[in-house]
């Protein structure tokens, strides 16, 4: 699978990228959209990704100020679980275990295929204190591989003013919960 954008959906997406970041500052105050164009243009297959989490209803956005290494993160920032990401069980052995109403897909499995990474708790944490995400929907969230190795996986929403995290069988999978995602470039 080729993971590079022809000319037209790169200048439509570094276009979008750029409206988004400059109009949600408070998630990187200190950071030039300059900086984050040159990273993004060395980085053919990254913006392929950034595709994919936009396609997908992700809404991308650089999230938090410059690492020291250049690096930019960005996260998925839409107000609720990206809805192109949802129905969808944790991983492939909890889907392979599904016997019956199987869905679609896993959320793992999903973000591979993405090349993007499921947030972590504290990463999760962290998009938390610029928004309230997920209020009418939950996402997965990376679980412990000893959480992971009983069967269960973890997932996180915002209710009451607050962020939980929950667990629940790797196989079950909701409407209502998706995944989001997260990228380094």
């Amino acid at each position: 699978m080729t993971r590079k954008l022809n000319q037209r959906r790169n200048a439509a997406l570094l276009s979008t990228l750029e409206a988004r970041f400059a109009a949600n500052r408070v998630l990187h105050a200190k950071l030039p959209w300059p900086e984050v164009k040159a990273r993004l243009e060395a980085a053919e297959a990254k913006l392929w990704s950034l595709a994919e989490m936009e396609q997908s209803g992700g809404e991308p956005d650089v999230v938090g100020e410059p690492s020291g290494t250049g690096e930019v993160v960005f996260y998925d920032c839409s107000p609720e679980s990206p809805s192109g990401r949802r129905s969808l069980c944790y991983d492939a052995e909890a889907l392979a275990a599904r016997k019956l109403n199987k869905p679609a897909g896993s959320a793992l499995a999903l973000a591979q295929a993405m090349g993007v990474a499921l947030l972590s708790e504290t990463q999760y944490r962290f998009l938390q204190e610029f928004g309230k995400f997920d209020q009418k929907t939950s996402s997965w969230i990376q679980t412990p591989p000893a959480i992971r190795e009983l069967g269960g996986a973890l997932f996180c929403d915002r209710r009451y003013e607050t962020v939980f995290v929950y667990h629940n069988g790797a196989e079950s999978y909701y409407a209502a919960r998706g995944f989001r995602a997260c990228l380094t470039v």
